[in-house]
């Protein structure tokens, strides 16, 4: 059993909860989309109900989501195809990082839709 106390544990979690949340958001996403095909009245009542601030905030955290399990994806590719016995800095190293990326991706994205009025 892993140690629960350890980065590597925590990045575990965070990989594993973040695909469960795109997991869960892409037929919502889907649905969405398929209301586009039913005509533009349709659609618009969808973007207007998005506005919502809470809506936007949400949007800030899946594509935070989406930063993180990208990143932590690739940190356990690197740690599977890497050398037999992966250092420390490759296994522990791209956690905090990862997090911070993830975050700072969010904002960003979180500050353009909110200044674009969308």
């Amino acid at each position: 059993m892993r140690n629960r106390g350890e980065r590597g544990y925590w990045a575990f979690v965070g990989h594993r909860l973040s695909g469960l949340a795109l997991a869960a958001f892409v037929p919502l996403h889907f649905l969405l989309l398929g209301e586009a095909l039913n005509g533009a009245q349709a659609l618009q009542g969808w973007l207007h109900w998005a506005e919502r601030g809470w809506v936007k905030l949400a949007e800030w955290g899946l594509v935070s989501f989406l930063v993180l399990h990208l990143i932590f994806g690739l940190r356990i590719l690197a740690i599977e195809f890497g050398p037999r016995q992966a250092p420390v800095n490759l296994r522990l190293g791209w956690i905090l990082p990862g997090l911070v990326v993830a975050l700072i991706i969010g904002a960003l994205f979180f500050w353009m839709a909110a200044g674009s009025g969308r």
